[in-house]
């Protein structure tokens, strides 16, 4: 028996790498002319199965004059299947007398003066990593998001200095996209290593006032236009390309930043731009776009789009939780759903939705003048089955902070949500109606919460929707305990929601 589990556990372990998924996350972003209030949205999921489910508050602090801020290796770096992840110091940057407060993750979120980020992995084909190495670039794309946070208030502030960062002291990693937005505009920020480390390719595009955009795990510029002023690049950018041998054109001439890095499709012909495809067609259905291209370089979809409708952030919600509902592509109409119509597809390499079975936790970062304080809706685990909850960018419930993924720990909102979850995906078509009311509900009362809340101080802005926060949590431990009793070894498993033929009744015995 114990040879047994040994082996199950091996098995078990070897499954868990092969289905490891890295580069699987998709961002957003909402000007403010194109949501109903105003607002901005930046928003990101971190599509992981076993990356650190931590938010936490980073405060503002005061530096000595001439000090030097410490640069960190990136924990992702590290395979964690088999080690634990060590942060450690690779380099130094000279520090600033004033760093701003703000929210980080896995990947740095938000700062209180309503600088929002967010960043996907993407794939340079011709050179796919560049791992850390002495001598080397010092940056990772989260740690040089989290310099920008700490000193910029505006997203025009926030890519002139990760540009310089990058040019100065390099980047590793992988290809990068990088939402950057402040209250009034947004913009596209990619980067790429280069083969030695050192500098980097980097360039942003500014996303138009009123439009929507996406990016799911592919680079999304194309033409580099010189002395565009809704560009911004190193201006050495289309040399390095040539003296890398990479300069590849458009139809036009143009310099191509997609076809210049081999920008291809991650796993799967579609991938990435079939989320793209979904979210332009979600927000903007009179442009008719195909969900079928010739090939990765097509450049058939654009950067972003005018939304037929203006977005409220339970749109953006609406998007995150996306499987392609009422399409060819529903994923529970797939083979992989069961005989549970679960939406979610585990087969390696496979097509994948926005919605992902591997979400480790979204959030929507939101700014508008109207607002006491910078908001962070944070969703832990997936948000199918859990809410959006709301925070300001301040220190947050214990809830919702330092779970570990290794020690089951009740206290913690990470737990409370996996089980919600897991036992979700047991029994979808017989739990989803109950958990989606409770998740719609939830998501009402802090929206109700907010709109409500307007008038209030930041600090006592950010009381209340600590407050909320952790009712959400006592109402998910509860949420759990009530599914497992009214809902046990799935009962009401509902075998005519996929055309199913239901057992047979015996008509004789």
């Amino acid at each position: 028996m114990k040879k047994f589990l040994t082996k199950l556990a091996v098995g078990l372990a070897a499954l868990s790498i092969v289905n490891v998924d890295a580069e699987a996350c998709t961002i957003m972003l909402v000007t403010k002319g194109a949501s109903t209030d105003g607002s901005v949205f930046v928003s990101h999921c971190d599509d992981e199965f076993d990356n650190d489910p931590n938010t936490i508050f980073i405060p503002a602090k005061n530096h000595n004059k001439g000090s030097l801020r410490p640069v960190y290796h990136n924990p992702a770096a590290i395979d964690k299947l088999h080690d634990k992840p060590h942060t450690k110091v690779i380099g130094h940057i000279p520090e600033v007398e004033h760093t701003y407060a703000y929210i980080d993750a896995d990947y740095p979120a938000v700062n209180e003066q309503g600088l929002m980020l967010a960043e996907c992995t993407d794939l340079c084909a011709w050179l796919p990593e560049i791992s850390y190495k002495e001598g080397g670039g010092i940056f990772y794309s989260s740690e040089l998001g989290r310099v920008a946070l700490e000193r910029c208030k505006t997203a025009r502030e926030a890519i002139k200095l990760m540009g310089e960062l990058v040019d100065e002291y390099g980047i590793y990693g992988r290809s990068k996209s990088m939402f950057v937005a402040d209250k009034n505009e947004g913009w596209i920020f990619e980067m790429q290593p280069t083969p030695s480390g050192k500098g980097g390719l980097w360039i942003a595009e500014k996303i138009p006032d009123g439009h929507y955009s996406i990016a799911a795990n592919q680079l999304r510029i194309r033409a580099i236009r010189e002395n565009d002023p809704n560009q911004i690049f190193n201006p050495k950018l289309p040399q390095m390309l040539k003296e890398l041998g990479r300069a590849a054109y458009d139809e036009q001439g143009n310099l191509d930043w997609v076809k210049s890095l081999q920008a291809e499709e991650l796993n799967h012909p579609y991938y990435s731009m079939r989320r793209v495809w979904r979210g332009l067609s979600v927000v903007a259905p009179s442009k008719n776009l195909s969900s079928k291209v010739e090939g990765w370089d097509s450049d058939y979809y654009p950067l972003s789009v005018k939304p037929d409708k203006k977005l409220a952030i339970t749109d953006v919600m609406k998007l995150y939780r996306d499987y392609y509902q009422g399409t060819e592509f529903d994923m529970t109409t797939k083979n992989s759903a069961g005989v549970h119509g679960l939406p979610y597809d585990y087969t390696e390499k496979s097509e994948r939705a926005i919605l992902s079975a591997d979400t480790c936790y979204s959030y929507i970062a939101q700014v508008n003048d109207k607002l006491p304080a910078p908001v962070f809706w944070l969703s832990t685990n997936t948000p199918l089955e859990n809410p959006y909850v709301p925070f300001a960018v301040s220190k947050m419930p214990d809830a919702y902070n330092h779970a570990l993924r290794d020690k089951y720990d009740d206290s913690k909102m990470f737990w409370a949500s996996s089980q919600v979850t897991a036992l979700s995906r047991g029994y979808w078509n017989s739990l989803s109606d109950t958990v989606s009311y409770v998740v719609n509900q939830s998501e009402k009362n802090s929206l109700e919460l907010v709109e409500s809340s307007r008038n209030l101080s930041k600090n006592k802005f950010a009381a209340a929707l600590n407050q909320n926060a952790v009712k959400v949590f006592d109402d998910w431990k509860n949420l759990y305990t009530q599914l497992l009793i009214e809902h046990n070894v799935g009962a009401d498993v509902k075998y005519d929601e996929r055309n199913l033929p239901a057992p047979d009744a015996p008509t004789e015995y």
